[in-house]
C-alpha cells in the first residue's frame, strides 16, 4: 500500500494507505471525508468541553443577556428543566452568557472530559509521528464515543439548538464563521503531489508506479485555489537541528577566542627582559622630570 502523508498547507493532518491502483475520482474524496470528520470531532470537542463547564445551550433570544434583561423581557429557558444532567447539577455561570450554567456534576465532568481526550488522541496530528495511519472508521469511532458519553451523561437528551447535538446530528451551520471555511467539500477536494496537481481521471500509480512501499506527501486543497506552496528541501526540524548545530560551534569558537586573548603579555611577569635589568640595575628606572 502507498502511504500517503496529507497535508493542508505546510500542516500534517494525517496518514492513509491506499493502492497503487486507486482511481484519484474516489481517492481524493475520501481524503476530503477523513479531512472533515477530524474537523468535526475537534468541533465536537470543543463544544463538549463548554458543555460539561457551563451546561446546556441557551435559546438564542437569550444568550448574552443578564438575568434581569431576562427577567424584563419575560424570558424563559423551556429546556432547562427538561436536559438536566445525570446525578443532578452544579451552577457554574458562563461568562459568555452562551450556556445556562447547570453544570454536571464532577463525576460526569469526568465522563465527559476522559472522552474528549481519547477522541482527540484517535484522530490527533501526532499520530504522524506515530507513524500511525488514520482510517474513517476511526473518525467514526471517535464519534461514537462522544455521542455515547453525552447519552450518558443527558440521557434525557440536549436541546435541538445546542451546538454538540446539531454537530451530532450533522445539522450544524457553518456559515460564515472561520470553521466553515476550514471545510472542504468532497465535490471540490484536489490532490497536489510534487507541485503537480493529481488529475481524477488517472490512477495513483501514474504518478507514484507500482511500488506498493511508497511514501509520497500530498495536500489536499480546494479545487480553483491553485498550487500549494511546495515542500521545503530540509523539514522543520531539520532546520532546527542545523542551527542548533552552528549555534554550538560559534559559542565553541568564541570560547576558543577567548582561550587565545594575548593581553596577559602586558603583565610584568610575563617580561622576559625583566631578570636582565635585575641584574643591571636598571629596574624600575623613570625617565620623566621629577
Amino acid at each position: 500500500m502507498v502511504r500517503l502523508h496529507v497535508k493542508r498547507g505546510d500542516e500534517s493532518q494525517f496518514l492513509l494507505e491506499a493502492a497503487c491502483g486507486a482511481r484519484l475520482a474516489e481517492l481524493a474524496p475520501l481524503v476530503a471525508r477523513i479531512y472533515n470528520g477530524r474537523l468535526k470531532v475537534q468541533r465536537l470537542c470543543a463544544e463538549m468541553q463548554e458543555l460539561a463547564e457551563h451546561g446546556v445551550y441557551l435559546p438564542l433570544n437569550m444568550q448574552g443577556l443578564t438575568e434581569e434583561q431576562i427577567e424584563e423581557l419575560k424570558l424563559k429557558d423551556e429546556w432547562a428543566e427538561k436536559c438536566v444532567p445525570s446525578g443532578g447539577s452544579v451552577f457554574k455561570k458562563d461568562e459568555i452568557g452562551r450556556r445556562n450554567g447547570h453544570a454536571p456534576n464532577e463525576k460526569m465532568q469526568q465522563v465527559i472530559k476522559k472522552t474528549i481526550e481519547e477522541a482527540k488522541a484517535l484522530i490527533s496530528k501526532k499520530q504522524v509521528q506515530a507513524n500511525v495511519c488514520v482510517t474513517m472508521e476511526m473518525v467514526k469511532d471517535a464519534l461514537d464515543q462522544l455521542r455515547g458519553a453525552v447519552m450518558i451523561v443527558y440521557p434525557m437528551g440536549l436541546p435541538p439548538h445546542d451546538p454538540v447535538r446539531m454537530e451530532l446530528e450533522d445539522k450544524e451551520d457553518l456559515a460564515g464563521t472561520h470553521a466553515g471555511l476550514e471545510v472542504i467539500k468532497e465535490s471540490e477536494a484536489q490532490l497536489w503531489w510534487a507541485g503537480k496537481e493529481l488529475k481524477e481521471t488517472k490512477l495513483l500509480s501514474d504518478y507514484v508506479g507500482k511500488n506498493e512501499k511508497t511514501t509520497i506527501v500530498v495536500k489536499i486543497q480546494k479545487k480553483g485555489q491553485g498550487a500549494p506552496g511546495r515542500e521545503p528541501l530540509i523539514s522543520h526540524e531539520e532546520q532546527k537541528q542545523m542551527m542548533l548545530y552552528y549555534y554550538k560551534k560559534q559559542e565553541e569558537l568564541k570560547k576558543l577566542e577567548e582561550d587565545d586573548d594575548d593581553s596577559f603579555l602586558n603583565a610584568e611577569w610575563a617580561d622576559s627582559h625583566a631578570l636582565k635589568r635585575q641584574f643591571h640595575g636598571v629596574k624600575d628606572i623613570k625617565w620623566g622630570p621629577r
